[in-house]
Formats: C-alpha cells, structure tokens, sequence
C-alpha cells in the first residue's frame, strides 16, 4: 500500500505513527543486555526478559507518536522535508487520536515498569522515569531535544547505556566491564540511525531554524562521524574480547561488518528521499550486530555454563 492510498484512521496509518521498522533499536540493547546475562552469570529469568522486551517496544512506540503529534502541534515542518511521511501531517490520523493513543501506551509502561520496579527496587525506577522523560523531551517542553545537537547523544545514553544496563542490572542485580562496554557497542550504532536521519532533513532543519548536529557539523564532517559510530561497535567486541579471551564467541558480531562499507558509501552518495533506505539499513544492521552478539552470547553461555 502507497502512501496516497492509506486511510485515515486505518491500521496503516497506525503503523505510520508508532513505526515498527524502527523498532530494532529498542530490541537490540534489550537482547545483549538480557543475552551478556547469562553469558556471565549462566542464569536467566524469562518472564522478566519478556516484560522487559514489552517496555522497550512500548516506549520506542510511544517516542514515535509523541515525535509524529509533536512536529505537526508545532508546524515545524515545510514542504522541502524528505523524511517519512507523519501520520498527523498528512491528515491520517488526527492529534487528538494520536494524544490519546500517547496516553494509553504511557500507562502501559507505567504498569509494566512497576512489575519491574517491584523486582529491580529504586534504580529502575530512576531508569524508567527518565526513558519516558527523555521520551516526551525529544519533542516536547520548551526546548526539545529534536532541536539541539544532543539527539545522537541522547539515542547513545537511552538506546545503549540505560538500555542495556539496566536489562543486565534487572538479570543480574549488578553491572560488569562488559555491561557496560556492550552499551557503548549498541548506543553507537543506534545512535547511528539518528545520524542518518538528520544528515536526510539538514536542509529542511536548517531551513525552520533546527540546529541538529548534522547542521553544526556540516557536510565536511558529519558523513565521518556516521563511519565512527558504525565501526565503534567492532572495535568494543575486540577489546572485550582482548580482556576477556574466555568470551570469544562474541566475536561471531563481527561477521556484521561486512554492511558498513555499502552503509557508508549511500550515506555519501544519496539525497533526499533515498536516504530512508539507508535508515532502514542502519537499523538492520544494529538487529544484524545485536542478534549476532546475542547468538554468540548464548553460545558462550552454553559453553561454560552447560557442557
């Protein structure tokens, strides 16, 4: 189905607000942190994983929405834009839909954070609260994150650092050298997708006065930093494993490396509305990197916890 044929309030439309391909950057740090788990302690606890894929997928969907009502509240938007089409903007669904919608996604984190709070105690809470904080504040408050050179970092903390760790913490009750190290890996690739996608609206952005960092930055120096946050993650499985020799199955992540070259290339080379491929891609390849690590993570877990 084409974009000229979807119908209001149908479930394309849904789709178009809560975006489901962008969901893999959600369940990629969830799937290492749970995955560097059993790797390192050989226990696991399932229901747990479970509620905490649910949560992760609940607020990558609830930052969609809130990002789709939040450009058209704010008319931030010109008709020079190139990026995917929002739900709100071309008449699909209307705010009020979507504000309501927002609302009951939220008191589903909520519940489900609470059933997580109950086991993980006041550092999950913390967590959460600031998830959905950063959540709301990428789009809306007075300042939104959206605006400022602060979105690749703020996707680094949330989508790798908070993500992965506190997955690990709830499995584990602590952090490790590794935990932490894993972030890093998944932040920056998932900070990654952010990068494509602002260095797409740059001129769009720079035009309604978005000072992102692809603007600050500039075509000279931003196209590098993308190569940086999609080699980093290689470079981090490489120096876990220099530490730790016992755990070199991770190194099956590494057959992930062969996309960055073609990544990279589009990234240079394509404008415009070719660029959402690219996106698309980029989070392939943080789902390709992360189900690696994972497989390579169980496998180690397999190894020393079970034969």
């Amino acid at each position: 189905m084409t974009e000229k044929t979807i119908r209001p309030g149908s479930i394309q439309a849904w789709f178009a607000a809560i975006r489901p391909k962008t969901w893999g950057v959600a369940l990629a740090p969830i799937f290492i942190g749970i995955s560097m788990a059993l790797s390192e302690t050989g226990h696991g606890r399932l229901l747990l994983s479970l509620l905490t894929i649910a949560v992760a997928v609940a607020i990558q969907a609830l930052t969609n929405m809130e990002n789709d009502v939040g450009y058209t509240k704010r008319k931030a938007e010109k008709g020079n834009r190139k990026g995917l089409p929002r739900a709100t903007s071309e008449g699909w669904l209307t705010i009020q839909q979507v504000d309501r919608a927002i609302l009951l996604t939220a008191i589903v984190v909520v519940a489900i954070s609470l059933a997580l709070v109950v086991i993980g105690g006041w550092v999950i809470f913390v967590l959460g609260a600031l998830s959905v904080a950063a959540a709301y504040l990428y789009m809306g408050g007075p300042k939104p994150i959206a605006y400022t050179p602060w979105g690749e970092l703020t996707v680094f903390i949330f989508f790798g650092l908070i993500a992965v760790n506190g997955t690990y913490y709830l499995q584990t009750g602590t952090i490790s050298f590794i935990s932490v190290a894993a972030s890093c890996a998944c932040g920056s690739i998932a900070s990654s997708v952010l990068v494509v996608n602002n260095w797409r609206d740059a001129v769009h952005d720079e035009s309604v006065g978005r000072r992102t960092l692809a603007v600050v930055l500039g075509q000279q120096r931003f196209p590098r930093l993308y190569l940086d946050l999609l080699l980093l993650p290689f470079i981090i499985v490489l120096l876990i494993v220099t530490v730790y020799p016992e755990h070199f199955l991770y190194l099956i992540s590494l057959f992930a490396i062969r996309k960055v070259k073609g990544l990279y290339e589009d990234f240079r080379t394509l404008k415009g509305l070719e660029l959402n491929q690219t996106l698309f891609n980029t989070v392939k390849l943080e789902m390709q990197f992360a189900i690696l690590l994972t497989i390579g993570a169980l496998l180690d877990a397999l190894w020393h916890w079970v034969l």
